[in-house]
């Protein structure tokens, strides 16, 4: 089985089989990830460029780990220390790298769009690792991935979206493939957060009732603060957010279920969730990292032709 597209920009552009292609794939490479030689051949003579023009730890990390693990060549790109300070253009910069014949392009970048435009340039396949506020598709494929690993489905989940949806690129992925998968969603947050047509473009339920959220989802998915995309204030203080939105073991131990929590990191702890809801039992923030690196050796092989 292929993929139905030569790249992945967004989950908006990925079918149903797609998703459930790189989620079965994934777990092939999870099982090859628990082996003592956790390293295969599969991608030998491919050649990749991590091409990061925004801030990046644990992506690029798990990037560049799956990259590896598959045996592939990598070249590792920083924008703050190339030419592109200098006032090198994207188009350029780019070119410039693939004359050097590289194979696929991981590219995060904060003008949403800008893998978009690299894909209708350039000969090589193009993996959006996070363009601006508009898609993440790799976090929303390990999202999935944990979910159903952990609840054995998709079909059916209740999910909740719950934080700062207004500038998170994870939320609209998430929110994107969820219903490819017949989850129910809802998002939960303060108005100021919350965009407000999201309701009839996207077909989500808004809380701004964190315990309400809690009480009807059976996995909630909270947001960092993003205050660097925050050109005004959107709330008194962090403070006053964690006492009116934080997830606290408190309002965990109140349910009369379990749920699962999960957070694309980093955590702003003390915030959105408590130290001992982040670390607690409900949490698979760790098996979420853990997970991202089998997500993105799927869909590095699985762009790369490489199919079953």
């Amino acid at each position: 089985m292929k993929l139905s597209t030569k790249h992945l920009l967004g989950i908006k552009d990925l079918n149903k089989e797609d998703i459930q292609l790189i989620l079965s794939t994934a777990q092939q490479f999870k099982e090859v990830l628990q082996r003592p030689v956790k390293k295969v051949p599969s991608l030998r003579d491919v050649t990749i460029v991590n091409l990061f023009y925004e801030n990046s730890t644990r992506t690029r990390m798990s990037f560049e780990l799956a990259e590896r693990r598959l045996s592939a060549d990598v070249l590792n790109f920083t924008a703050s220390s190339s030419s592109a300070a200098k006032g090198e253009t994207l188009l350029d910069t780019v070119n410039n790298i693939l004359s050097m014949k590289v194979d696929m392009v991981v590219m995060r970048h904060s003008a949403s769009g800008a893998p978009h435009f690299l894909a209708q340039h350039i000969p090589a396949a193009i993996v959006n690792a996070g363009d601006g506020i508009n898609e993440h598709p790799t976090q929303a494929l390990l999202d999935a991935f944990s979910m159903q690993e952990r609840l054995g489905k998709l079909e059916g989940l209740k999910v909740a979206i719950i934080g700062d949806i207004m500038h998170s690129r994870v939320a609209l992925s998430n929110m994107y493939l969820l219903k490819k998968m017949g989850a129910e969603i809802m998002v939960a947050g303060p108005p100021t957060l919350i965009p407000k047509y999201i309701t009839e473009a996207l077909d989500v339920r808004v809380e701004y009732n964190v315990q309400r959220a809690l009480e009807w989802c059976d996995v909630a998915n909270v947001l960092r603060i993003q205050l660097e995309r925050q050109n005004q204030p959107l709330f008194s203080s962090l403070r006053e957010y964690n006492l009116a939105y934080g997830i606290k073991r408190k309002l965990l131990d109140g349910l009369k279920k379990e749920i699962v929590i999960m957070h694309p990191g980093p955590i702003n702890r003390g915030v959105e969730l408590d130290s001992d809801v982040a670390d607690g039992p409900h949490s698979i923030v760790l098996n979420q990292v853990e997970n991202g690196v089998a997500v993105r050796m799927a869909v590095l092989y699985l762009l790369a032709g490489r199919e079953n």
